[in-house]
């Protein structure tokens, strides 16, 4: 626990390497219509022949267009844009041409690895094994290339490698991750965290129990304990025990112990609201068109995205400043910023054949349920935008859909997702609208609470250690 406090401290401001989809995108290239040599049929048929990807992008990989697909199962596949041909695994030669040309300095190969300890994210499974390349740059980043797309998939400045033993690596147990006690590491993680639950909790209610709310000890002091050490565990655990035991707590439901938040049943299925798979049927306008209607509105799009609403094909391109823009797949169709949300709600009610909207709000304003956090948290690489369309049902679990109108993609959030959010995202992290708005106010708080917490789990060491000492002692006395 004495870790946790501390480790907690360093992530409150330096989070876990990751590379963003804003990152990638400032340092991506724009995309040429003339560089595209296959259309996308000949692309689904290289890549799985007969299976329908579950996404579809087009981005630049080393100067070159690639088409990278996605299939269950954390499958990636990629394809050359220009000769349709399918992507081997990626080489050493071409992971540093690919970090070069992401970064724009020269880089050493370090080797291929399966898993090391940046690399723990189940998010980079598709991806593996990954290729490190270390760059000349000020920071000695370290670039981890897909072994499958050849894609830059993550960052790690020598800053964020440096804190990060002391920071997420240590908070998260990641010493027991990728070795012999890998198969367990989440449950080490849980029943570390519910052991700490308990006895955080036995331990406030005893600190309270001892407390003299009315009258004092013969000491003359309102606590029993007359040793320094043990006086100063008392009091700080009354002043920072609460914390400390919801701190604990809330980590626990952080890794979703025994499925708490999962909704019984099958769930909702996004699918409906796409109406379709993503084939080439649904996309009769090709793809270098589409980049040509960009262009002319002024928009350069650095990735191109395929995606299905209500069985109907659009685009979603992106361009470096992270800014996106529309685009139905057909003749005659013009870019546009955002859906109307009409369209929107019409696919949505494709995913509760059974039940009945209830209500439907743009949000203009973020409030308890919806809200962006800094970068290098660990949702802060999501982008929250506004306005949001929300729409809820009456279904089983009572759902809510979160839907970006400049995107078109959905998000569920049902009651149960909603408990998490209360026991875990509040209690864990404390952002709450007010207080995240009042910085450095949300800053002090945490850090005076963490370093309470770390207090009483420093002082509880010493405690035992010296208790173990005198029991040991005694004991050799007396034989």
């Amino acid at each position: 626990m004495a870790a946790w406090f501390v480790s907690g401290v360093v992530m409150l401001y330096i989070g876990y390497p990751k590379l963003s989809e804003r990152e990638r995108w400032q340092a991506s290239p724009g995309l040429s219509s003339h560089a595209l040599g296959v259309n996308l049929a000949a692309v689904l048929d290289t890549a799985k022949p007969g299976q329908n990807p579950q996404s579809i992008r087009l981005v630049t990989v080393a100067g070159q267009p690639r088409f990278i697909l996605t299939y269950p199962a954390h499958t990636w596949v990629a394809v050359d844009a220009k000769s349709g041909r399918l992507v081997l695994p990626t080489t050493s030669e071409e992971a540093v041409q690919s970090a070069r040309a992401f970064q724009g300095t020269d880089g050493d190969y370090l080797g291929q690895v399966n898993e090391d300890a940046w690399s723990h994210s189940r998010a980079l499974d598709g991806n593996r094994p990954l290729s490190k390349v270390l760059m000349h740059d000020a920071e000695q980043t370290v670039l981890y290339v897909s072994g499958s797309t050849g894609e830059v998939v993550r960052d790690a400045t020598g800053t964020e490698r440096f804190w990060n033993w002391i920071g997420a690596w240590l908070h998260w147990l990641y010493p027991f991750r990728g070795g012999f006690f890998d198969p367990q590491a989440a449950n080490i993680i849980i029943y570390s965290s519910l052991l700490g639950t308990v006895l955080a909790g036995t331990g406030l209610v005893v600190g309270v129990w001892r407390w003299r709310f009315k009258g004092r000890y013969k000491s003359g002091a309102k606590t029993p304990y007359r040793n320094g050490l043990m006086r100063w565990h008392h009091q700080l655990g009354l002043v920072f025990g609460l914390a400390a035991f919801t701190w604990v707590l809330s980590g626990l439901f952080s890794m979703n112990p025994w499925n708490l938040f999962n909704a019984p049943g099958t769930g909702v299925n996004l699918k409906a609201y796409a109406g379709g798979e993503l084939e080439a049927r649904h996309f009769p306008l090709p793809a270098a068109d589409a980049l040509t209607r960009f262009k002319e509105t002024g928009f350069t799009p650095c990735e191109l995205q395929w995606h299905l609403i209500d069985g109907k094909g659009y685009y979603l391109a992106f361009n470096n400043a992270g800014e996106s823009r529309l685009l139905f797949a057909e003749k005659g169709s013009r870019p546009f910023a955002r859906f109307d949300t009409v369209p929107l709600q019409a696919a949505a009610k494709q995913m509760f054949p059974s039940s009945q909207k209830v209500l439907a709000q743009t949000l203009t304003d973020y409030d308890f349920y919806y809200y962006p956090r800094a970068p290098h948290t660990m949702t802060g690489h999501i982008e929250k935008r506004l306005p949001l369309l929300r729409l809820k049902f009456d279904d089983a679990h009572s759902t809510w859909l979160h839907i970006d109108p400049y995107t078109g993609i959905p998000a569920k959030l049902d009651a149960y997702q909603r408990t998490s959010r209360w026991l875990f995202a509040l209690l864990h992290s404390w952002d709450w609208l007010p207080l995240l708005n009042s910085r450095p106010l949300w800053d002090i708080l945490l850090v005076t609470f963490s370093i309470g917490g770390a207090g009483i789990s420093v002082s509880g060491i010493v405690l035992a250690a010296r208790r173990l000492r005198v029991k040991r002692t005694t004991r050799h006395q007396s034989r």
